[in-house]
């Protein structure tokens, strides 16, 4: 299983929808996929960040096609309705669920449902979207849904009685916890769509150790200052651009190798091109995963419509 990041399959008349896809390694892969010739819907919160998006994607990659669409993944009523508008759509090729919250708050904090925020935007959001997008998925031939992860998931323990985090809030442990609640969710819909015989796979990635300071300058998209980029190159030997990270999830969205449950990280961990990766056991326990997925319908008042 071999990929050459420079040489990626031909995507012309596929249509990804990337969330989060203004800044980081959602706007790398989106550049990256259009430059296969996808056509890529860039869904973020930020309009004005989002059409700064595109601007460069189009300037950087000549023929891009290329949009924006709104899109809060932590706010209820936004993600329904960026879903309605998307099952407008004749199809839905590839649907890269990587919007999130990197740097936790320091203090624990809420949406309008009373969800703890990360948690909410890092992984309840993208439940509901994905549960509501279902129909044009299901009317694409080998659609797929990639569902971002993290190494932080190496790194924490996961108390599935308090994945609220009431009274034992900190901002490591929130991001820590809602990549390893993500994971468990791309490894346990996968399993529920091939029980349900669905033509869809879902592969879970992380995009190793990425930083700003190591990645190129973009308008508007990318501009770190002298001292971050001091501060990150110091740190060359183990880590990577996030133009690099993003080879991950480009890679997930179109090797035709890939199948549904894969796991795929750079080949040396923090760093490097597309590989199979190990996933910890705990995000692939069958039992985790029944126990999270009803706990996300719980928290997102979203049933999804694949049963077990």
């Amino acid at each position: 299983m071999t990929w050459h990041p420079e040489a990626v399959p031909d995507a012309h008349g596929n249509t990804v929808v990337v969330t989060g896809a203004n800044a980081g390694v959602g706007y790398f892969a989106s550049e990256q996929l259009a430059a296969a010739g996808a056509h890529v819907v860039l869904a973020c919160r930020s309009q004005e960040r989002a059409e700064a998006a595109v601007s460069a994607i189009r300037r950087r990659v000549p023929g891009a096609s290329v949009e924006a669409t709104p899109l809060d993944v932590s706010d209820h009523a936004s993600v329904a309705g960026a879903a309605a508008a998307l099952l407008e759509r004749e199809r839905l090729d590839v649907l890269l669920l990587n919007a999130g919250i990197v740097h936790a708050p320091a203090d624990r904090a809420v949406d309008a449902r009373g969800n703890e925020l990360v948690l909410s935007t890092n992984v309840l959001g993208h439940f509901q979207l994905t549960a509501l997008a279902l129909p044009v998925l299901e009317r694409t031939p080998g659609a797929r849904i990639v569902t971002l992860g993290s190494l932080a998931t190496l790194l924490a323990r996961f108390p599935l009685d308090d994945l609220q985090l009431d009274g034992s809030y900190t901002s490591w442990k929130a991001y820590a916890q809602s990549k390893i609640a993500a994971q468990v969710f791309g490894f346990e819909l996968d399993r529920r769509l091939r029980a349900a015989g669905a033509d869809i796979a879902s592969v879970v990635v992380h995009p190793g150790y990425s930083t700003s300071g190591r990645t190129p300058g973009i308008r508007g998209v990318n501009q770190p200052s002298k001292v971050k980029r001091f501060a990150d190159n110091l740190q060359a030997a183990w880590t990577q651009g996030k133009d690099h990270g993003a080879w991950v999830p480009v890679r997930a969205a179109l090797d035709p190798e890939v199948r549904g449950g894969d796991f795929l990280g750079p080949r040396w961990v923090t760093k490097g091109v597309p590989a199979r990766a190990l996933a910890t056991p705990t995000t692939r326990d069958r039992a985790v995963g029944e126990r999270v997925w009803a706990l996300l319908e719980e928290y997102s008042g979203q049933r999804f419509p694949l049963g077990r």
